[in-house]
């Protein structure tokens, strides 16, 4: 799922477990479904649209809880998962739509400044082009949520929204379908992003990001303006640094003009200057100092508000490019990479800690702390700091 997470598809929640969580675990599920019930109706939300939403709910969905709980067991390489979200067939499509659906996407882009190529590009990337939405109740999915003590609090007010959408006509209950998160439509909605920037897009009187690609469309340019998208900018460009360059200049965290990243001497990846602009841009190395770079823009860090993936972020980009035209990654690191198990992150955050670099609490996970552990340890050692998590930097930690 992802946003916006906010929404969308592979979305990260990371909320606090308060006191109605825990008394949500108190009760049996049915006594906490009444209390539910009584609490959308204090909302101001129909009888009628409680009892037809909940006339499937009976008991929460192990299915949904062991999903909830599971994790890969191996992180994955930008290789690995740019490949597996690209394809010619893909690519293919997505510029069959850009010209069956042209006359839509040229007013969205007029009303909306998001152009249409990365409206494709994110369609394509959280339903495959609506064909894949999810197949639970999103109803049934959110209260097995709320009523889990882990997330309760969160679940429970998205639940409260889903009744709410239902509730004003905007889709049936038993055909609001979504993954087993909650996530909705062909845009992969949460019910408070729907809530708050969902569009009817066809006129109809209702929002249907179900089964409307007006509706969609609309909805996702919408959620983008709202958040800064640039309309007359790119997300980003694949760049070469020059020999020598400083690492810790990577990352989101540092701005520069394009000015001064050509005085630093990055390029264009065919080896040209890139010439001299007041936009900012960051510099992303998705697969460390050994693969490719990428001068990202406004347009990158929108992108990861709808999905704080950066591997996400970059196959949005890259994607959409290569719907209008665009080559191939020039310097796309093997897929042959070895990657790491989630225990062989958590034994590299282990073996940083010990070495006095802190990476907070082991937890699988090569989140900002780590990859600012990394970097000072690199920097200790004479290594590129790229803050780049493989099996190379681990068996180096190891042989300490």
């Amino acid at each position: 799922m992802s946003m916006l997470r906010t929404t969308f598809s592979i979305i990260t929640f990371s909320f606090l477990v308060i006191a109605p969580a825990l008394h949500a675990q108190e009760q049996s599920f049915a006594d906490w479904l009444n209390e539910l019930r009584e609490e959308a109706l204090q909302e101001g939300i129909s009888a009628a649209t409680i009892e037809a939403a909940f006339a499937t709910v009976e008991e929460p969905i192990p299915r949904v809880l062991e999903l909830d709980r599971s994790q890969p067991e191996f992180v994955q390489t930008f290789a690995g998962y740019m490949n597996n979200r690209l394809s010619d067939a893909r690519i293919a499509r997505g510029q069959r739509l850009l010209e069956d659906y042209s006359d839509l996407f040229n007013r969205i882009r007029d009303e909306y400044g998001v152009q249409p190529h990365y409206l494709v590009s994110f369609w394509a990337l959280e339903s495959n082009f609506g064909d894949f939405t999810g197949g639970f109740s999103v109803i049934n999915a959110l209260a097995t949520l709320a009523f889990d003590p882990r997330r309760s609090d969160f679940f429970r007010k998205e639940l409260i929204t889903a009744l709410r959408i239902i509730d004003e006509g905007h889709i049936a209950a038993d055909q609001m379908s979504g993954s087993w998160a909650g996530a909705m439509g062909q845009c992969q909605f949460m019910p408070s992003t729907f809530y708050s920037y969902a569009k009817d897009g066809d006129g109809d009187g209702r929002i249907d990001i179900w089964n409307s690609v007006p509706d969609v469309m609309t909805s996702a340019a919408n959620y983008l303006s709202q958040n800064g998208w640039q309309g007359d900018e790119r997300w980003g460009r694949e760049v070469i640094l020059p020999a020598g360059f400083d690492f810790t200049q990577t990352g989101t965290g540092v701005r520069k003009t394009v000015t001064e990243w050509n005085r630093l001497g990055v390029t264009r990846v065919n080896g040209q200057p890139l010439g001299n602009a007041d936009m900012l841009g960051s510099i992303v190395l998705p697969a460390g100092a050994n693969g490719p770079a990428f001068l990202t823009y406004q347009n990158y860090r929108t992108t990861m508000v709808w999905n704080r993936s950066t591997f996400y972020a970059i196959s949005v980009g890259h994607l959409a490019d290569r719907f209008v035209g665009g080559g191939p990654i020039e310097n796309m690191p093997s897929g042959a990479e070895r990657p790491l198990s989630r225990d062989e992150v958590i034994e590299l955050q282990t073996l940083l800690n010990e070495q006095g670099f802190d990476t907070g609490t082991p937890d699988g996970i090569a989140g900002s702390m780590t990859r600012a552990a990394i970097r000072s340890y690199q920097a200790s050692a004479g290594l590129p700091t790229d803050g780049y998590a493989n099996f190379e930097l681990l068996e180096g930690l190891r042989a300490l």
